[in-house]
């Protein structure tokens, strides 16, 4: 446990990041396995391609990751 009041904060932080990103990873996730299935909408899709969008631009998932899910999905 640390001592020093900075790394109590950045534990803080690190531990929010850390379930913030586990809870949209499994968002994302979730939204691929719709997309992907054989009945598949228009709008699983559209929602699909918003949250890997999101993902690449807050650094969630690599950019060229999520642009190659996009391109599956739309094929």
């Amino acid at each position: 446990m640390p001592r020093i009041a900075s790394a109590k904060k950045n534990m803080r932080k690190s531990r929010a990041a850390a379930a913030r990103n586990r809870a949209q990873r499994a968002a994302l996730r979730t939204a691929l396995k719709k997309a992907n299935a054989e009945g598949a909408t228009a709008a699983d899709k559209k929602a699909a391609t918003s949250l890997l969008d999101r993902a690449a631009r807050k650094g969630l998932l690599h950019r060229n990751a999520a642009g190659r899910h996009k391109s599956r999905i739309a094929k």
